[in-house]
């Protein structure tokens, strides 16, 4: 049988192994800072191990060893992918953590001798017996990824020596990627997948087979959070992103936190969040606008928040890393999460008690973080913390080492400064090693290596286990009637609370009939909006044109008004990434897309103070989305049993309530909690002023519904009768904007209706043909072309898309033919070598930004009553989600 030194040794790239006198250099240049370190400003002793094992720890420790590839293979060090294989590896125990403790390999009776499996995400159980890991294999490099196995979790017993996969069933175990497993203090095990299980099951809602989504970079399947019980059932998805959420682990309340890709359109970033183990109050927890801060060190760019790991002191360790170029490598940073979200933005209470930084490095070596750069003083790829009121953490470190030509040389001053050629990373030489804080040392454990890497390191140490929170329980926390529903409650109490600051000068005035009408507030209607997931060419092979001017795809889920102070008190369906947008009275987005995913479980209620300024004046420390950064700009109903200045008496208040509080108590007193349900439909009836008390009538009421449209509604009948969590709004161009262009717009003589008095088909002018001449070829009104056809810019496209959303050559008519305008000539060749252009008149940016286009159906302009409200608000509608070719993926063409 042969052992993993062996077959390392043989799968190692000439030049790098095997070779003792590389080895020794490496271990040369361990010995002393100034040789390796670049001449960083503080130190850090470097040890070799020898005498009586100071790096020991009582404690066994875990840790995988795995063989660096051989040409032309290379590392996937990319954060952003995850169901990557790096071959080969093994999970390795000593039972001490000691250098002179021999090592066991756990895995070799499943990985075997030849096979090619990848081991990592290791985790030790609370009493320290047992060991919890994902494992992938076995492996062929050369299959297509959909004909290799999936990542599995897998169990060490140590007091058993039982090693088993822990979803027993090989079925279920297929069913998706499983990695980054943690064990709850209940037992169970918190981990990410790709199995995507609710999800699944709302597609099927959706009328859509089961898949699992793509993440937004449509590279893999996004890996989201799930919970099951240790012996590998009950398996529940937690968390609902559209792209990964990673790296789970326990927090001192027994809370969980995690790694969330932040990747809706305008962002891309790792930052922390927290969740309960059911889902329930899953809220950002820091760093979404700390990524390039003096604390994550001189890196040339930005960094993401990988690995957390609660300390006993309360803070947060970390590994901060680009997303890929640094084989695997970061720096280990601790963060103040109880006091701070961001940085320099600390919570509600230390306003201006605390100004940071929240964010402290836990090692002095000169890390820097410039992909495909070497870094002085090493860099870390695991870093696990002793639980034994010591500054003592294992890590798994990366000495510098440089490459020229085929040596490996050490990180001279000299070297590192070079610029004709640049210095070149050696390739990686982990090993694993103590870093103690308070006495300045770095001791080796498991001495480096070459061709082999010591990753994901822990130790075994009985701790104590935080407080179990349990599952929330329908009927008992959760509203029973929400959670037969599938929808939870979204809360917001006043849109006009920015960031903690009133966006006007009263909300109390502008909630006020009396003072303000409903036509002089700002914000009208909300809009709750749903990814669209997205799948892979198995199951889908469509054509990428299918998202046209936009690179997503999106539902709509529902709308409701904003009640006369901002606030809103609705239904939203459950256990789908959620997006919300605050509309005007015309139905159109108020400001930029919301570019961060929510979610609600269940019976949840799901409360904020108000919305987030994306253009504040300090945005790189501002950060919104957790619940204790602001206090609430409105107080609401100041006296209880009253209603609310000037309005319909039939709203009594509480104090503190908000409007939309209020109107939600007594519609479930009084009309089964009709107040709480959305509409498909954009529908307003002003039920709070009060004529006597306002003096003056109610505003006027109308609605905008999808049931006024000549052509095909984006909804169901059913849906735009009755609203339910199961409800979508799904505009695809061809079947709901374009008919729109031809439908017939002909006022007729009232006694004879053989008699036109007026035709305002937007074909009739918007077309190349004169319609009373089928043979006589015309300019289009406006250059822009409605009439069916294919654009011969794009063919999977309609003419009128690509006319009315992308610039476009300018035609004129030139002896009844229509050709491009040339606006400069080749004064030899003749040849027209540029055109003048027109430019579109709709915006995928959303309605407001297409102002070109509805400025010419407002009251008194040329347009003026050519499209009815309801048209108006669908052509609205789909500008503000992106004007999207298609928004369901399965309604695309083919490739």
């Amino acid at each position: 049988m042969k052992s993993m030194a062996t077959r390392t040794r043989e799968r190692t790239p000439a030049g790098t192994a095997g070779s003792g006198r590389l080895l020794l250099a490496g271990i040369a240049c361990a010995a002393a800072l100034s040789g390796c370190g670049g001449g960083n400003s503080e130190s850090v002793s470097l040890g070799s191990g020898q005498g009586p094992d100071p790096a020991t720890v009582d404690f066994p420790m875990a840790y995988v060893k795995r063989s660096l590839p051989a040409p032309p293979m290379e590392f996937e060090d990319d954060a952003k992918v995850m169901r990557a294989f790096n071959v080969d590896a093994d999970l390795f125990l000593r039972d001490r953590a000691s250098p002179s403790v021999p090592e066991r390999n756990v895995t070799q009776r499943v990985t075997g001798d030849t096979e090619l499996w990848d081991v990592k995400d290791v985790e030790g159980s609370y009493d320290g017996n047992l060991i919890v890991f994902a494992m992938r294999g076995p492996i062929d490099p050369n299959a297509d990824e959909e004909d290799l196995p999936t990542w599995g979790i897998w169990e060490y017993n140590r007091s058993t020596d039982v090693l088993r996969r822990v979803i027993v069933s090989d079925i279920v175990a297929a069913e998706g990627h499983d990695v980054g497993p943690h064990y709850l203090p209940d037992g169970r095990i918190v981990f990410s997948s790709t199995r995507q299980r609710t999800s699944r099951a709302v597609l099927l809602d959706e009328s859509k087979p089961q898949f699992a989504a793509l993440d937004e970079d449509r590279d893999e399947p996004a890996f989201v959070l799930h919970v099951m019980d240790a012996d590998g059932t009950n398996i529940r998805q937690i968390s609902f992103n559209q792209s990964h959420d990673r790296d789970p682990s326990v927090l001192a309340n027994g809370q969980i936190v995690y790694t969330r890709w932040d990747h809706a359109p305008g962002n891309d970033g790792m930052h922390l969040y927290r969740t309960n183990p059911d889902g329930t109050g899953l809220e950002l927890y820091f760093g979404a606008n700390s990524h390039d801060v003096p604390a994550n060190n001189v890196n040339g760019g930005e960094v993401q928040f990988l690995q957390p790991r609660a300390l006993t002191n309360g803070r947060v360790m970390t590994i901060v890393r680009p997303f890929d170029g640094t084989n695997f490598g970061g720096d280990v940073v601790s963060i103040d999460v109880d006091n701070y979200v961001e940085d320099t933005q600390p919570t509600l209470p230390n306003r201006g008690v605390l100004s940071g930084p929240a964010q402290r490095r836990e090692v002095s070596n000169e890390v820097r973080l410039i992909p495909d750069a070497p870094s002085p003083g090493g860099v870390f790829s695991a870093a696990f913390p002793l639980q034994d009121g010591t500054q003592r953490m294992f890590v798994s470190w990366n000495q510098c080492r440089l490459l020229e030509g085929t040596r490996i040389v050490p990180c001279t001053q000299d070297r590192l400064n070079a610029t004709n050629p640049p210095p070149v990373p050696a390739p990686p030489l982990y090993g694993l090693w103590i870093y103690d804080a308070a006495r300045g040392t770095q001791l080796p454990v498991v001495q480096p290596e070459e061709g082999v890497m010591y990753t994901d390191v822990v130790t075994l140490q009985p701790r104590t286990a935080p407080p179990v929170i349990l599952d929330k329980v329908s009927g008992v926390d959760l509203d029973s009637t929400l959670v037969s529903e599938n929808v939870g409650l979204l809360d917001i109490r006043s849109v006009y609370d920015i960031d903690g600051v009133s966006s006007v000068p009263s909300i109390a005035a502008v909630a006020d009939p009396a003072q303000t009408t409903a036509a002089q507030r700002a914000a009208r209607f909300l809009r709750i909006e749903k990814a669209v997931g997205i799948p892979d060419e198995d199951t889908r092979d469509f054509r990428q044109t299918a998202f046209g001017v936009t690179n997503f795809m999106r539902d709509i889920l529902a709308y409701a008004p904003i009640e006369p102070d901002g606030s809103v008190r609705i239904k939203v369906p459950a256990n789908v990434p959620l997006a919300i947008s605050i509309l005007d009275g015309n139905g159109r987005r108020i400001g930029p897309r919301h570019n961060n995913w929510l979610q609600v479980r269940p019976g949840e209620v799901r409360q904020c103070n108000g919305c987030h300024n994306p253009q504040n004046p300090d945005p790189s420390s501002v950060s919104h989305g957790r619940s204790n950064l602001f206090a609430a700009a409105y107080a609401g109903a100041t006296t209880t049993g009253v209603p609310f200045p000037n309005t319909n008496p039939t709203f009594f208040t509480d104090i503190g309530e908000t409007m939309a509080q209020t109107r939600a108590r007594v519609s479930c007193s009084t009309d089964n909690c009709a107040a709480l349900n959305p509409s498909v439909n954009v529908v307003f009836e002003d039920v709070w002023t009060d004529p006597v008390a306002a003096g003056r009538a109610p505003d006027a009421a109308f609605s905008w519904r999808y049931a006024d449209l000549a052509t095909p509604a984006p909804t169901s009948n059913e849906c735009q009768t009755r609203w339910s969590a199961l409800c979508r709004i799904t505009i695809n161009y061809e079947r709901n904007i374009h008919p729109l262009w031809s439908t017939p717009r002909v006022t007729v003589d009232p006694n004879d209706p053989t008699i036109v008095l007026a035709d305002n088909t937007c074909t009739r002018c918007h077309s190349p043909v004169d319609a009373a001449n089928a043979n006589a070829v015309r300019m289009p009104a406006g250059q822009l072309d409605f009439s069916d056809g294919l654009s011969p810019d794009e063919a999977d496209h309609f003419n009128s898309y690509r006319e009315l959303l992308f610039t476009d050559n300018r035609q004129r008519l030139n002896m009844g033919v229509l050709e491009d305008e040339c606006a400069q000539t080749d004064p030899v060749t003749q040849v027209c070598v540029a055109f003048f252009t027109v430019g579109p008149s709709m915006s995928g940016a959303g309605a407001n930004a297409s102002g070109t286009f509805f400025t010419r159906f407002s009251a008194g302009q040329s347009h003026s009553g050519y499209l009815n409200a309801a048209e108006l608000r669908l052509i609205a509608e789909w500008l503000d989600i992106g004007a999207q070719y298609y928004n369901n993926p399965f309604d695309a063409p083919l490739n």
